[in-house]
C-alpha cells in the first residue's frame, strides 16, 4: 500500500518544490521508501511513497519505468492475480527485472492499453505516463478501495491518494464546497465525483481518465458497472446448493489470492459471520494464520472477544487478543487531520485503534469488508421491506400525508426516520436519505445560510434503476455508503498506522456474483438477513458459532457524552465563536442527547468537521 501524487501540464511547470512536501505529507501511507520523477520537459511529475509488501526489494522502488522507459507509473494498491498475468504476458515477450505487481500493470497496459484494468484484479489507484502518446493514464478500482482525487483546470491536472497531497501547496485557495457540505450533513459522506474542498474532485470507483499533455484536455469514462440485474430477477430456477458452492469457491479463492505477500500477513477477526468466514478459508491455506481481536474490557456490551475466541480456536489460528481500555478524546483531532473529508461514522475510533494495535504485529491483514451491501446484512433492509409489505398496499398519496407527521417529531426521535419511510414510492425509489440532518434542520444549522434544500433530490437521481426494492438498496450502498463511507474509513485509519487492510469479499468476481447470481430471496427478507452467507456459516463455521447475531463495530458515544471529557470538547468545539454551525441548535442537540435522544453520531459529524476545518484552516 502507498500513496501517489501527480502533476500534469500543457506547459512546463515551474512550481515543482509543492510535489515534494505533498509526497511527504502521506509518508504514513509509504514509509518504506519515497520516490520522485519528472519528464524530460518539465511537463509531468510523479511522486510516490512506498509501504513495502510485494517484492522488498529497491527493483520494487517508483516511479517505475517500463524497460524501454517510454512508460512511467506512480501506482498505490495490491493487483492480486498478477503472477497469472506475469505469465501471460511473458508469453506476449514482456521482459520483467523484478517480481513486483507495479511492473506487471506496465506492461499490461503496454500489451492492452487503457483495457487493461478490465484484466486487473485487485485493490488499486495508479497513474501512467505514456512518453510516447504524451497521455497520463489514470484509473481506480472497481468498489473503490483505494482513493485518487483530483484538480483540474484548463491545461493542468494535480491528483493525489489524499486530500492533504493537493493542499500542501501553499498557493492552492482552501475553501468549502457547500453542496458536497449539504451532502455530508444529510447522509453523512460525500458522494460520488464531489469533494469537500473546491476546484478538487475524486476520480469514482470503476473509473478511468486520461489528460493528454499536447492538448491539456482530460477525459473520463466508466469502465466497470455491476452487472445489470434484469436476467436475475426474471430467474424461476434457483439452485441453492449450486450457488451456495460457487460462493464457498469464490470466497476461497479470493482470500487464498490475498493471503500472498513478502510480509505477515493476519485475518482481523471481530467474531462477526464475515471475518469469520475469511477465517476459515484462510485457514485451509495455511497453517499459520494469525488473527487478532481488539476487545473494550471496559465496555463489555461492545466486547466481541468471546466469539473471535471461539472460531479461533475452531481453526487452531495464532489469536492475538488486544485490548483498548480508556480512549482520549484527544483521538478526535488525530483523526480529524487525517480524514481529507469528513464523515459521520463514529467507528473510525475502533477502526484506528485496531490498526494501530495490529500493526505491531504484521503488515497486512485481511477484513470483513463488503459483506453486509454485496449479500443484504443491514438491519435497515430488514427494516425497509417489512415497511413496504404493511403499507405498501395503502395509496401513496395517503402514506405520502402520514409521512409527513415524521417531520414533527423532535431529531433523533425513535421512530422519527421509520415514520417519514411510510411515504416512500416502493415501486421505484427509496425512503429519505437524510438520516442526520435533513433540509429544515441544515437551514437551522448553517448560520450563512448556505443550505440546500435539493441535496436530497439531486442524490435521488443516482438511484438504481430496478424494480426489486432490496437490489435497489444494496445497490445504492454499494455505489455510494460502502465506497465513500466504509472503505473510506478503512482506507484513512489502516494508512495512518502504515497497515494494509484487504477485502476478499470485494473480489470483483465475488461482487459480480452477489448482484448477477443471488436472488434478493437469498439475501434478506423481513425477518433474515445474509440468507446465503449464513447458509455458507452453517457450513463451514463452528457448530455452535451464532448465526443470528449483529454486532456492529461501535464505541459507547452516548455514554461518554454524558459528562466528562468527550462531553467537554464536543461542546467547547461546538459553542466556538469560530463554528459555521448555529450554537443554538447545536446547544439543542446536545440537550436533547441529555433526554435519551439519539443525536451522538449527529454531533459527532459537526465536531469531526469542525476539528478538520480548524486543522487546515479552511
Amino acid at each position: 500500500m502507498c500513496g501517489i501524487i501527480g502533476i500534469a501540464s500543457k506547459e512546463p511547470i515551474n512550481n515543482r518544490d509543492w510535489l515534494i512536501k505533498g509526497r511527504d505529507a502521506m509518508m504514513h501511507r509509504g514509509p518504506d521508501d519515497a520516490g520522485i520523477w519528472w519528464s524530460d520537459n518539465n511537463t509531468v511529475g510523479l511522486g510516490h511513497r512506498r509501504l513495502s509488501i510485494i517484492d522488498l526489494s529497491p527493483a520494487g522502488h517508483q516511479p517505475m519505468h517500463n524497460s524501454r522507459g517510454n512508460l512511467t507509473i506512480t501506482f498505490n494498491g495490491e493487483i492480486y492475480n498478477y503472477p497469472e498475468l506475469r505469465s501471460a504476458l511473458i508469453k506476449k515477450n514482456h521482459l520483467f527485472e523484478s517480481n513486483s505487481d507495479t511492473e506487471v500493470i506496465l506492461a499490461a497496459y503496454d500489451e492492452w492499453g487503457n483495457d487493461c484494468v478490465k484484466y486487473l484484479n485487485g485493490m488499486f489507484a495508479f497513474a501512467i505516463y505514456n512518453a510516447k502518446t504524451q497521455d497520463v493514464f489514470m484509473a481506480r478500482d472497481r468498489a473503490g478501495e483505494k482513493p485518487f482525487y483530483y484538480s483540474w483546470k484548463t491545461g493542468e491536472i494535480r491528483f493525489a491518494s489524499e486530500l492533504k497531497g493537493l493542499m500542501a501547496d501553499s498557493t492552492f485557495y482552501k475553501s468549502i464546497n457547500y453542496e458536497a457540505l449539504n451532502c455530508y450533513l444529510s447522509i453523512g459522506y460525500i458522494p460520488n465525483e464531489l469533494c469537500i474542498i473546491n476546484d478538487i474532485n475524486k476520480l469514482p470507483p470503476g473509473h478511468a481518465m486520461i489528460f493528454n499533455c499536447a492538448e491539456g484536455s482530460l477525459n473520463s469514462w466508466r469502465y466497470w458497472d455491476l452487472p445489470k440485474s434484469d436476467n436475475l430477477l426474471k430467474s424461476n430456477n434457483i439452485n441453492e446448493r449450486l450457488l451456495l458452492n460457487e460462493l464457498e469457491n469464490l470466497v476461497e479463492d479470493a482470500v487464498k489470492k490475498q493471503l500472498e505477500a513478502d510480509v505477515s500477513v493476519g485475518v482481523l477477526l471481530s467474531g462477526g459471520l464475515d471475518s469469520s468466514l475469511i477465517t476459515a478459508m484462510a485457514a485451509r491455506h495455511s497453517s499459520k494464520i494469525k488473527t487478532f481481536n481488539v476487545g473494550f474490557p471496559n465496555y463489555s456490551h461492545y466486547d466481541e472477544s468471546k466469539h473471535a475466541k471461539l472460531v479461533a480456536n475452531y481453526f487452531g489460528t495464532e489469536h492475538i487478543e488486544l485490548y483498548a481500555n480508556d480512549i482520549n478524546p484527544e483521538i478526535m483531532s488525530v483523526l480529524a487531520k487525517q480524514y481529507d473529508e469528513p464523515i459521520i461514522d463514529s467507528s473510525m475510533i475502533p477502526t484506528y485503534l485496531v490498526s494501530q494495535l495490529v500493526k505491531q504485529h504484521c503488515s497486512v491483514a485481511l477484513g470483513g469488508d463488503g459483506g453486509d451491501e454485496l449479500f443484504g446484512g443491514y438491519t435497515n433492509y430488514s427494516r425497509l421491506l417489512w415497511t413496504q409489505e404493511k403499507f405498501g398496499s395503502i395509496p401513496i398519496g395517503i402514506r405520502k400525508i402520514i409521512s409527513t407527521l415524521g417531520r414533527y417529531l423532535p431529531t433523533g426521535y425513535k421512530g422519527r426516520y421509520l415514520l417519514q419511510s411510510v411515504g416512500t414510492d416502493f415501486a421505484n425509489s427509496l425512503p429519505s436519505i437524510a438520516t442526520h440532518f435533513d433540509a429544515q434542520l441544515r437551514r437551522k444549522l448553517l448560520i450563512n445560510n448556505k443550505w440546500n434544500p435539493d441535496t436530497e433530490h439531486n442524490y435521488f437521481n443516482s438511484i438504481p434503476k430496478t424494480t426489486d426494492l432490496l437490489e435497489r438498496t444494496t445497490r445504492m450502498d454499494f455505489y455510494n455508503y460502502m465506497a465513500e463511507d466504509i472503505l473510506v474509513k478503512v482506507d484513512r485509519a489502516s494508512m495512518l498506522s502504515s497497515l494494509e487492510i484487504r477485502a476478499p469479499l470485494l473480489d470483483y468476481r465475488v461482487i459480480e456474483f452477489a448482484f448477477n447470481r443471488v436472488p434478493s430471496s437469498l439475501k434478506t427478507t423481513t425477518t433474515q438477513r445474509k440468507i446465503l452467507l449464513k447458509m455458507l456459516g452453517a457450513k463451514i463455521l463452528p457448530p455452535e458459532f451464532d448465526l443470528q447475531r449483529k454486532q456492529g463495530f461501535s464505541i459507547p458515544l452516548p455514554d461518554w457524552l454524558k459528562k466528562g471529557p468527550w462531553r467537554d470538547l464536543f461542546y467547547d468545539t461546538l459553542q466556538n465563536n469560530q463554528s459555521l454551525f448555529d450554537k443554538r441548535i447545536t446547544n439543542e442537540l446536545l440537550k436533547g442527547q441529555d433526554m435519551g435522544k439519539k443525536n451522538s453520531e449527529r454531533l459527532f459529524g459537526l465536531v469531526i468537521f469542525e476539528l478538520w476545518r480548524q486543522e487546515y484552516k479552511i
